[in-house]
């Protein structure tokens, strides 16, 4: 019995493997990157030396120099505060809140907030600095 091999180069190649290893990466890279929330307020941070890494949460607090509060992009006064971080905290039920404030913002509207937010239930706070060069 006599077999017959076929040494010819391929004609026709196939993409959909390809194709499907290709989505797998992309879907693989999208679910590992970090995707971290920046709001469109404008602030100066302080500066710190052990500057920490912030975890990602979804509600930002930012203090301007001018005392103006935005709760994510939307300007908020202290007596309308209480009533969006908890819209916020049902909607998004995050335990970490992250304050922006300005480096020349006042001392007591930072300490507002905090207080707004652990009346709202939000137990947990950042204030987030910038990384100071030595």
């Amino acid at each position: 019995m006599k077999f017959e091999m076929q040494n010819k180069p391929l004609t026709v190649f196939h993409f959909s493997s390809l194709t499907d290893i290709v989505m797998l990466l992309l879907i693989f890279f999208l679910l590992t990157s970090q995707f971290v929330i920046q709001t469109g307020v404008k602030v100066q941070l302080p500066g710190a030396k052990n500057n920490e890494q912030t975890v990602p949460t979804r509600i930002i607090v930012s203090i301007t120099e001018g005392s103006e509060i935005f709760v994510g992009k939307d300007k908020v006064t202290v007596g309308n505060l209480p009533i969006k971080l908890e819209a916020f905290n049902k909607n998004f039920n995050e335990e970490n809140l992250i304050i922006r404030a300005d480096k020349a913002a006042k001392i007591d509207l930072v300490i507002k907030v905090i207080d707004v937010a652990k009346g709202v239930g939000i137990n947990k706070f950042t204030i987030e600095t910038e990384k100071e060069s030595l």
